[in-house]
């Protein structure tokens, strides 16, 4: 070629023709130079491509720079239709592209992150340029996803990290498996990460990627796609031509074919060979060979990355295993393959040299720059494009439903709830949310032994309660894990049951003035006790309810002035009704000595009313006084002038109040009322008290069925008033569908917490309509002993219904329980009630009316008489 040179330049001359083969030549003689000099020029273009890049990853980091996240956070009911699902999609599409023209394509991309650390079951995040944050903000998912700006997420690290990347293996073009939305196609992926224990360090996250499919490489791999179609279809029609030409020569040599031929009448029939023609390669069509890359509408390409991380040991690989195992969920022809090689037991894949730095680079900025081209259609990420619906199991962390800790003020205890690994804990919701507390299921389900473990534990934690059970039970099984020294002095027992000859009873005067209550108060709780219990009103008695509030009123008034005078021992009784209404001494007495005390309209109503009445208008009022009075127990327990019940004292200091009234009778309903009318009065005179001094107070009511028989207006009152007291109601019944109308509205209306064990479906029904019959009522009747489902509040969020495990209290607090000191702590609820033995209490009680009608002598005007009444009607009561 050198000897050629010469001559051909002597050739070329002034000449075009010659020129131009002078340029020939000239480029002939550069490429044999470079082709000789190539160590040359590999380091120039090296150096070029390499400043290129760095040129890019700079535009790159600085466009990166300028994205924005969006965190979206699914209501309960969140249940979209594919439809949204796919318009969602293509909003991410459409807003991969709203970067500066300069951004490079690896930059162009929005992310979708699924994190899980501990503080929710799957956080739910979209990163992408700032841009397109408007656009990413208006979702078609419409109130049930609540779409806000989020902060950067800044990791502590961790001791273990393992880092992997999915491609797509399998046939290129065909899709993923189309997964339905029932259940959720996040379910694998929560299932995967619902062992998370965030006190060990655990992290997962799942980056998705998605930006517009570029168009040339596209269009290169479609070309692609096609001559290899093509190229099949030709050696397929080769493979088939060589077959038959097999075929059709084997068969002319066969011994059939010869004997055919000589026995044919045709002359010549035999002469040649049989014509064969070869297959025409079939047509492709491009729907058929290219498959989901047919179209350009609705492609992207999209980067799966994922990162596990632990502070011990094992616990990341086994993560990204679960993980691995989750994404199976969606492999049909093409399935998420783990990027990288094995070989033996070692793995070289992104946490390995030479691919974990790239990997870190686009984990670090959002780069979507995938190995290799993983086209998808929108359709197939629909499991993915869309937070946890309704259909998704979440399973309850600790950070949704907090561990109970003993001792603990701020915690009451709920249950055990059983982890997706197997684990149980003790599950508590937070005193200062748990306003009121409804448990219902059939007897001996547990709902009684939960509500005993609750208060055990708020009682060590250093707070107040009192528990009602009309059936006694719940005493001697919660007095084993009261018996500790500190809690001694706090506790106090009002045992109305009456065991044994001779019962130490305490003692209680609803009239009483002592504690220093209002007057007007302490009427109205008595008047409004009598009518709950005995179905009055202004329609159906009203004068019963008049002559009633008219006595409780001078009573009142002459306890007040004893009081004031400093003789509380000679208070009136509840059963000093009877005196006053019909003995004409005391009355002139009583009303004599209170006259400055009453109003006009009161003092009218004796001197101009009461002389009209008939004396069979006293009975109605009279004969649940009787009643009350028969009982030795009621009538020693109500009829002592100085009462220590005192349940607003015991409130305002943390006592730990055992009442049991004793029975459901007649007699015991109105003692029940009493009590309860008192119990909201005393709760409603709170209001005296500044909020943030008011002493949080838990009043447990079993069998609401019994108490709310007694005092339905009561009850269905304390549900709805109380809270503002800070005095939170825990009622258990057997059966909702038996307790009165307002008070099951109320109480289903402001429960923060709801529970039921297993029962009946009838009697079921009621609680889980509220959530939706979900679980149904089948699931829950079916359910085992002490086996419950309950939905609380936690921060504001309805969380459950959750199956939890009932609290037993051997077990829960067995390192509480003191059964050597169960008699020494009764001895001292007693002594703390100052409860008396019942024959002592009744003696005094039978004494009591001389002492009142004493006081009133004494303290009456000299010479005068307070109200002027007609002979007639002292001769009728004489």
């Amino acid at each position: 070629m050198d000897s050629a040179a010469p001559y051909l330049t002597d050739l070329a001359g002034d000449t075009p023709a010659g020129q131009v083969l002078a340029r020939v030549t000239g480029l002939i003689d550069a490429a044999q130079w470079l082709y000789g000099h190539w160590y040359l020029l590999a380091p120039a273009i090296a150096a070029c491509w390499g400043a290129f890049e760095m040129v890019v990853r700079l535009l790159a980091a600085k466009a990166s720079a300028q994205r924005m996240a969006l965190e979206l956070v699914a209501t309960r009911h969140f249940d979209p239709s594919l439809e949204e699902i796919f318009r969602r999609g293509v909003q991410l599409a459409r807003a991969s592209t709203a970067m500066p023209w300069w951004a490079p394509r690896r930059a162009k991309a929005v992310q979708i992150r699924l994190r899980a650390d501990g503080s929710t079951p799957l956080r739910y995040r979209i990163e992408g340029p700032a841009g397109g944050q408007r656009l990413l903000s208006i979702t078609p998912f419409g109130p049930d996803v609540t779409v806000t700006r989020a902060r950067t997420i800044v990791d502590e690290p961790r001791k273990h990290t393992v880092r992997a990347e999915f491609i797509l293996r399998g046939t290129p073009t065909a899709p993923l498996r189309e997964v339905p939305l029932t259940p959720d196609p996040l379910q694998p992926l929560i299932d995967a990460v619902a062992d998370l224990r965030a006190e060990l360090g655990d992290l997962a996250e799942i980056r998705l990627d998605i930006q517009r499919a570029p168009k040339w490489t596209l269009q290169a791999r479609r070309l692609q796609l096609m001559g290899a179609a093509r190229r099949f279809e030709r050696r397929e029609a080769q493979r088939a031509a060589r077959w038959l030409r097999h075929d059709a020569s084997g068969m002319e040599d066969s011994w059939g074919w010869q004997v055919q031929q000589l026995l044919s009448d045709t002359p010549g029939s035999g002469a040649g060979r049989r014509l064969v023609m070869p297959p025409v390669p079939r047509r492709i069509e491009p729907s058929e060979a290219l498959g989901k890359l047919a179209e350009d509408d609705h492609l992207v390409r999209i980067q799966l990355l994922v990162m596990c991380a632990s502070n011990t040991e094992g616990r990341a690989q086994a993560r990204l295993a679960q993980l691995q195992a989750a994404f199976d969920v969606f492999g049909g022809r093409s399935r998420w393959a783990m990027r990288g090689r094995r070989l033996g037991p070692w793995r070289i894949g992104a946490d390995h040299w030479p691919t974990r730095r790239g990997f870190e680079r686009r984990w670090n900025l959002g780069h979507c720059q995938p190995p290799r081209p993983n086209w998808v259609r929108l359709e197939e990420l629909t499991g993915l494009l869309k937070p946890p619906t309704l259909h998704c199991r979440l399973p309850v962390l600790a950070g949704d439903l907090p561990t109970f800790e003993f001792g603990d003020p701020g915690l009451l205890l709920q249950g055990i709830y059983r982890g997706p690994d197997g684990r149980r804990r003790l599950v508590a919701t937070y005193a200062e949310e748990t306003l009121f507390e409804v448990g219902t299921g059939k007897a001996g389900g547990g709902k009684t032994e939960r509500a005993l473990a609750q208060a055990i534990g708020w009682a060590h934690a250093g707070g107040g309660l009192v528990f009602v059970d009309p059936h006694r039970d719940s005493w001697p099984r919660a007095l084993p894990f009261l018996a500790h020294e500190h809690l001694m002095p706090r506790i106090a027992l009002i045992d109305l049951g009456g065991l044994g000859p001779n019962p130490r009873i305490s003692s209680w005067n609803p009239l009483g003035m002592h504690h220093g209550q209002p007057a007007y108060e302490v009427v109205e709780a008595i008047a409004d006790a009598y009518a709950s219990a005995l179905a009055w009103d202004d329609a159906t008695a009203p004068r019963a309810l008049t002559i009633l509030t008219a006595a409780l009123t001078v009573l009142v008034a002459i306890n007040e002035t004893a009081c004031q005078a400093g003789r509380p021992e000679d208070q009136a009784t509840l059963f000093h009704i009877r005196a006053l209404l019909t003995d004409p001494a005391f009355r002139t007495a009583a009303l004599a000595t209170v006259t400055g005390r009453l109003d006009q309209e009161t003092l009218a109503w004796w001197q101009s009313v009461f002389p009209t009445l008939p004396p069979d208008a006293f009975a109605v009022v009279l004969n649940p006084i009787a009643r009350l009075a028969a009982n030795p127990i009621t009538r020693a327990f109500l009829g002592q002038p100085v009462g220590v019940y005192n349940i607003r004292a015991a409130m305002d200091s943390r006592m730990i109040v055992w009442v049991c009234p004793g029975g459901n009778g007649p007699t015991d309903r109105l003692l029940t009322a009493l009590l309860a009318r008192d119990l909201l009065r005393a709760a409603r005179s709170r209001r005296d008290t500044p909020e943030h001094k008011r002493v949080p107070f838990r009043p447990y009511f079993d069998e609401l069925i019994t108490l709310t028989g007694a005092a339905p207006e009561t009850i269905a009152a304390m549900f709805e008033d109380l809270r503002k007291y800070k005095c939170h109601i825990h009622g258990m019944t057997q059966l909702l569908p038996r307790l009165p109308t307002p008070v099951r509205l109320s109480l289903v209306q402001n429960a923060s917490t709801l529970a039921t064990t297993a029962g009946s479906k009838t009697a079921i029904a009621p609680i889980t309509a509220e959530w939706g019959d979900d679980p149904s009522p089948d699931r829950v009747a079916t359910m085992e002993r002490f086996e419950h489902y309950a939905s609380m509040n936690v921060h504001g969020h309805r969380i459950g219904p959750v199956q939890l495990r009932g609290p037993h209290l051997d077990d829960v607090f067995a390192a509480q329980a003191r059964p050597q000191q169960a008699g020494a702590l009764e001895q001292a609820a007693l002594a703390n009630a100052q409860a008396l033995p019942l024959d002592q209490l009744t003696n005094r009680a039978a004494k009591q009316l001389g002492h009142v009608a004493a006081f009133l002598a004494a303290h009456s005007p000299a010479g005068t008489a307070a109200v002027h009444l007609t002979k007639e009607k002292d001769e009728e009561f004489g």
